[in-house]
């Protein structure tokens, strides 16, 4: 098993860090040694985590406020922080919005918000931190797909297609980075107690319905993320790339 400096020195990208899979990731990843550059723009998750990072005797934490739906302000944030820290080791994909309503009732400018910010996002971050990793010959990039790409869930059509789209970057990234030393992994998480089940209208039959449904009769907990993160960011990692891990309880298997 990896010690609990196996980061020491790493310097890891994380959007929708303060979230609610992310903040335990973060943690994780500065007990591990890793600065982690935080990226959110919601100020009560983003105290919240700083709070909690406290705790945390390892690592470093730096906070980046941004709009992910300003691509061009985003990469600009991402040049500073470029040169605050000298580069990204491990790019973590994970900020989403989730709107939920009938397909026909989204407009296009509605959609392309959505891939805008859950899509070409991650492209920027990416396209960011090739560079060093190249130059460095090491680099993880890890984007956070979804469990509603198996088609069980309906009203999230912009959504889906995001998460959806995270899957083909993960293998087209993997097949170009592979020859300079960097993988390119996705997660894909199940249900997850987070804010994204306020969008049921029946959370407690909801409850019912996702336990009925997993293999592993508990909830998904942040820790079930925070580690599979932290395997794919790891150095021992480095023979897998391409590849989607399902983090759901044994829901959707394959």
């Amino acid at each position: 098993m990896a010690g609990v400096q196996d980061m020491q020195g790493k310097v890891v990208l994380y959007t929708g860090a303060a979230g609610g899979l992310g903040l335990q990731t973060t943690l994780q990843l500065m007990g591990r040694g890793a600065t982690v550059v935080a990226v959110d723009n919601d100020p009560a998750k983003v105290a919240a985590l700083q709070d909690a990072a406290t705790s945390v005797t390892t690592g470093r934490l730096v906070v980046s406020i941004a709009d992910l739906s300003d691509l061009e302000g985003f990469r600009a944030e991402l040049k500073a922080r470029l040169g605050e820290v000298g580069g990204f080791d491990v790019v973590i994909n994970n900020a989403a919005v989730y709107p939920s309503k009938p397909f026909e009732d989204y407009s296009i400018e509605e959609h392309q918000a959505v891939q805008r910010i859950n899509v070409d996002a991650g492209v920027v971050a990416v396209q960011e931190a090739l560079p060093g990793m190249r130059e460095r010959a090491f680099g993880r990039i890890i984007n956070i797909s979804s469990i509603t790409i198996s088609g069980e869930w309906a009203n999230l059509s912009p959504y889906v297609a995001s998460k959806g789209a995270l899957i083909g970057l993960t293998r087209a990234w993997a097949r170009e980075f592979g020859a300079y030393g960097i993988t390119v992994n996705a997660i894909a998480p199940g249900a997850f107690p987070t804010d994204a089940e306020a969008i049921h209208p029946d959370p407690e039959g909801y409850v019912r319905h996702v336990l009925d449904s997993q293999a592993v009769k508990r909830r998904g907990h942040v820790g079930d993320i925070a580690h599979a993160v932290a395997f794919f960011a790891a150095e021992e990692a480095g023979f897998i790339t391409g590849q989607t891990l399902h983090v759901n309880g044994g829901w959707v298997m394959g």
